[in-house]
């Protein structure tokens, strides 16, 4: 008995807090949110696309192809054509990756979340945002012009089993969520820190981007924090080894660019392999983009032996980040 009172108190302080923080996020997307057609002004003449801006050379601090030997020798024209590709392309794996999100969401809406759960009303202002984000993304592949295909053929055919996970496994389907979220919001704040000269476009769509997915990827961490400690010891052990597998393919489905561009610009493959797979530098680059999802793992007690050899065997492994934002520290 004394056992049974002193969980209840504590299980209806975690509920009250989990609701509170669901009305932090509920408010916040009302007070702070973006029109990408009220907030950007897409016929400025600041964000005119024109032949041979030097703002698309890809930034080598903040894009490995960007910094490789290849591409630094080949001439301006050259690397202003590659680049658009390339950030076109980005948006449009953005836009995809936000469309499955988005059906995924309202698979647990509509079958799961119960009357009077303020997860109801955050999730639909989640959603609202996210169908702005396509929007923004594909008038920015609009604008640069070029018709880039955006993810793999793979990932085009098994996309749309994915929302079904939030209808039948929504804890498995929220660390899909954080898996594609993490690293593009990773690749996002690398570029505004590094005050690189990029293109207006990419610039104002991803201070958009980053602000309003702060809300997003904090639901999802408050989400697991909330239900993975209520899961089975089968179920919690399952999902362990889930969690590093779904990051490392989630990250190599959304960061990697498609052969399809390697094809276009007549680049070695072997460059693809090297820059995004093979090398000490890609290694290190894939584990910096999980330090959060690191520390939410040790958190909610994901982080078991043979969950840590999983992250070994996959080469994700690393430290933590102390807390959500922290900036990657320059490697000795």
């Amino acid at each position: 008995m004394a056992t049974k009172s002193a969980t209840a108190p504590s299980r209806t302080a975690a509920q009250s807090a989990y609701a509170g923080i669901l009305t932090t996020l509920s408010e916040g997307s009302v007070n702070k949110h973006f029109d990408p057609y009220t907030e950007i002004d897409w016929d400025s003449p600041e964000w005119a696309v024109v032949p041979n801006d030097p703002r698309w050379i890809l930034p080598a601090d903040s894009d490995p192809l960007g910094a490789h030997p290849w591409y630094l020798a080949q001439t301006e024209a050259r690397k202003i054509e590659i680049g658009m590709w390339r950030q076109a392309n980005i948006a449009k794996v953005g836009l995809q990756f936000e469309e499955v999100l988005i059906g995924g969401v309202m698979n647990y809406l509509f079958a799961v979340v119960p009357n009077g759960s303020g997860e109801f009303r955050y999730l639909n202002h989640e959603v609202a945002e996210e169908v702005n984000h396509t929007l923004m993304f594909q008038e920015m592949v609009n604008r640069i012009g070029l018709d880039v295909p955006g993810m793999s053929r793979f990932m085009k055919a098994v996309g749309p089993l994915v929302p079904l996970l939030g209808r039948f496994f929504p804890t498995t389907f929220f660390v899909a969520v954080l898996a594609g979220e993490e690293p593009i919001d990773h690749v996002q704040k690398s570029v505004l820190r590094a005050g690189e000269n990029v293109h207006p476009i990419m610039r104002d769509v991803m201070r958009i981007h980053i602000a309003e997915e702060a809300r997003h990827i904090a639901f999802a961490h408050e989400y697991l924090r909330q239900r993975v400690p209520k899961l089975g010891f089968v179920q919690r052990s399952t999902l362990s080894l889930a969690y590093p597998i779904i990051m490392f393919i989630a990250c190599d489905l959304i960061v990697k660019p498609p052969r399809s561009l390697f094809h276009e610009f007549d680049i070695p493959l072997g460059i693809r392999r090297e820059l995004f797979w093979r090398s000490a530098e890609a290694r290190a680059r894939r584990r910096d983009f999980f330090g959060e999802a690191r520390m939410l793992a040790a958190d909610i007690g994901l982080m078991n032996p043979v969950a840590k050899l999983t992250w070994r065997l996959l080469r994700i492994n690393g430290g933590k980040s102390r807390y959500r934002g922290e900036p990657v520290r320059t490697r000795s």
